[in-house]
C-alpha cells in the first residue's frame, strides 16, 4: 500500500480546524472532536502496522525547495511514535474537557476578580488546538532539518493566541508576547545552525537537509559545537531549561487550562525530542563535549522547579513549576547518554504528557468551581465534590512519580541509568523526589482537605459531570497501564535508543565489581 500515512495523520488535524472555522459553534465542538478522534484511530492503525526494531518506518521523501536541498521527507521510528501518540491522545481530551469553557459563565465570587471574557469564540479555540496538533505531528515525524525548522516557528502562531486570546486577566496579552519572543529568539539562533548546515553539506557536494544525509558528514570540532550550541539552544528555551524557562510560568498562568495543557503537555515536547534527534543524532562529538554544563543545568531545573512549586499560590504557575522540574530529569535522561536513561527520557516524556494534562484539567474544573487560581482560596473540597479530589489527588500522585503509575517507570529508569555514569548527580537529583512528595501533598492538603472554605458555602460546588469524567478516564487508564505494563512502549522506544547510541558513538558503562571479584 502506497498511501502517505503520515502525511493523511499530521494533515488531518488542520483540515478539521479549517472546518470548524467555517461552522456555527455548536458544530464547531462536535467537528473538532470529531478531526481529533479520527486523528487517533488514524495513529494507532499506524502504530499497529509499525515494527520494532524495522528502523525509519513509513518513509515519506518528496523533493520541496531544490536549490537548497530541502525536502518534504517525513519517518517514523519508535522515539518518533511514542511522542505521536502522546498528541494524538492529549488533543481529543483537551477538547472534551474545554467543552463548555467558552459558553458557560465563570462562577464569581465577592472579592475575587472575575475573569476576563475570551477575546475570540470558541471555535477559534478548537481550530487553535487542532493546528497545534497537526504542527506538532509534522515536527515528531520531519526527517528534513528545513522542514522541522518551519514547523518549529510555524508553531509559535497557534499557541500564541491560544494564550492571548483566551488567557484569563489582563495579563494574557504580556504573558502570549513573552511567549514569543522566547521563541522567536531560540528559532533565529538555531537558524544560524540550519543555514550552516545548508554550507556544509554543499561543500560536500550537494546541499541537502535530510537527516540520512547530514549524519554522514564530516564536520569538524569546531564548527560542529557552534552549530550543536544554535540547535540546543533553541531547544533549551523550549523545554524549557533553567535560565531560559522564564517564559513558561507566565504562559502558563495566563493560559486556559486546555491551552496549557496543548503547550506544557504536547508543545514543550519538541525541545527535548530535538535535542536526541538533532543535538545528539548529528553533533555527537559535541554533544559529549557538552555534556557536564547540560547536566548542570539539568540538575539546577530540576531542584530548582521542585523548590518554587512548593511555595507557589497560584494552581496553574505551580503545575508548570513542577513541569520544569520534570523537564529536567528528561534532559538529564538525555545527557547522561546511556541505553536506560535515554529510553526512560523518551518514555518520561509521554509519561510526562499524560500525568501533566490529567492536573492541568483537574485543576481547570477547580478553578471554574471556586473562581479562584489562589490555592489559598480553597480547603475542603473533597467534602462536596470527592471525584474531582480523588482525580486531582491521582493526577498529584502521578506527577510525584508514585510507583504503580507510569512516571515512576520513566523517572527510575532515568535516574538508574544516570547513576551507572554519573552516581553523584544522580544521587543530588534524587532529593527531587522528597520535595516532589511535599509539594504535591502540600497543594491536595490546602485544596482538599479540613473544613469547607467559608465562601464556597454560600452556594454548593458541584461534582465532575459524565463529560467531564469521561475526558479524565482515557488519562487515568493510561496512567496506571504504563505505570503497570510499560513493556510495550519500551519495546517501540529501545530499537530507537540503541540507534542513537550507535550514532553518538558511546556505550554503557560495564558494571562494578569489587577489588576480590564480588559477586
Amino acid at each position: 500500500m502506497n498511501l502517505p500515512w503520515l502525511t493523511l495523520l499530521a494533515v488531518l488535524p488542520a483540515l478539521g480546524g479549517v472546518v470548524v472555522l467555517l461552522v456555527g459553534s455548536r458544530a464547531a465542538k462536535q467537528i473538532a472532536l470529531a478531526a481529533s478522534l479520527l486523528t487517533l484511530v488514524l495513529a494507532l492503525v499506524v502504530a499497529a502496522g509499525y515494527a520494532p526494531g524495522g528502523g525509519m518506518q513509513l518513509t515519506e521523501q518528496v523533493a520541496w525547495i531544490k536549490p537548497l536541498g530541502a525536502f518534504y521527507a517525513l519517518g517514523l521510528d519508535g522515539i518518533g511514535l511514542t511522542l505521536v501518540l502522546l498528541v494524538v491522545i492529549v488533543t481529543p481530551v483537551v477538547v472534551l474537557a474545554s467543552w463548555r469553557d467558552f459558553d458557560d459563565p465563570v462562577r464569581t465570587f465577592p472579592g475575587i476578580a472575575a475573569p476576563l471574557a475570551p477575546k475570540y469564540d470558541s471555535r477559534i479555540f478548537f481550530a487553535l488546538v487542532l493546528a497545534v496538533e497537526s504542527c506538532a505531528l509534522y515536527l515528531f515525524l520531519a526527517t528534513d532539518v528545513f522542514l522541522f525548522y518551519v514547523f518549529f516557528e510555524v508553531i509559535l502562531i497557534p499557541m500564541y493566541f491560544l494564550i492571548g486570546g483566551f488567557g484569563p486577566t489582563a495579563k494574557r496579552s504580556a504573558a502570549a508576547a513573552k511567549f514569543l519572543i522566547f521563541g522567536l529568539l531560540g528559532g533565529f539562533v538555531m537558524l544560524a545552525s540550519v543555514i550552516g548546515l545548508y554550507v556544509l553539506s554543499a561543500a560536500d557536494g550537494s546541499p541537502s537537509y535530510l537527516l540520512s544525509d547530514l549524519t554522514q558528514l564530516d564536520v569538524g570540532t569546531a564548527t560542529g559545537r557552534w552549530l550543536f550550541l544554535g540547535f540546543m539552544f533553541a531547544f533549551a528555551i523550549k523545554a524549557p531549561l533553567v535560565p531560559l524557562h522564564t517564559w513558561l510560568p507566565d504562559a502558563a498562568e495566563e493560559s486556559s487550562p486546555g491551552g496549557a495543557t496543548m503547550m506544557v503537555g504536547v508543545m514543550d515536547k519538541i525541545g527535548t525530542f530535538g535535542m536526541i534527534r538533532f543535538c545528539l543524532g548529528l553533533f555527537p562529538e559535541a554533544s559529549q563535549w557538552a555534556t557536564p554544563v547540560v547536566l548542570v543545568l539539568a540538575t539546577i531545573s530540576i531542584l530548582y522547579g521542585a523548590v518554587l512549586a512548593i511555595g507557589s499560590r497560584d494552581l496553574m504557575r505551580f503545575i508548570a513549576y513542577t513541569s520544569i522540574s520534570h523537564f529536567g530529569f528528561i534532559v538529564l535522561g538525555i545527557f547522561a547518554l546511556t541505553t536506560q536513561s535515554l529510553a526512560g527520557s523518551t518514555l518520561y516524556m509521554l509519561n510526562h504528557g499524560l500525568s501533566t494534562a490529567a492536573l492541568f484539567i483537574a485543576a481547570g474544573y477547580l478553578v471554574r468551581r471556586g473562581g479562584s487560581r489562589d490555592i489559598q482560596a480553597y480547603g475542603g473540597v473533597q467534602k462536596v465534590a470527592p471525584v474531582l479530589a480523588g482525580l486531582m489527588l491521582f493526577a498529584g500522585l502521578s506527577t510525584l512519580s508514585l510507583p504503580g503509575l507510569s512516571s515512576f517507570v520513566s523517572e527510575f529508569m532515568v535516574l538508574a541509568g544516570t547513576f551507572t555514569r554519573y552516581p553523584g548527580v544522580a544521587i543530588v537529583c534524587t532529593l527531587a523526589i522528597v520535595l516532589a512528595a511535599l509539594y504535591i501533598l502540600i497543594m491536595y492538603q490546602r485544596t482538599m482537605t479540613g473544613p469547607l472554605n467559608p465562601r464556597l458555602q454560600t452556594e454548593p460546588v458541584r461534582d465532575l459531570s459524565g463529560r467531564e469524567r469521561l475526558a479524565m478516564a482515557p488519562l487515568v487508564l493510561l496512567i496506571i497501564a504504563l505505570g503497570v505494563f510499560p513493556r510495550p512502549m519500551l519495546d517501540a522506544i529501545n530499537p530507537a535508543v540503541e540507534a542513537t547510541m550507535s550514532l553518538v558513538g558511546v556505550s554503557d558503562p560495564q558494571p562494578r565489581v569489587s577489588a576480590e571479584g564480588g559477586r
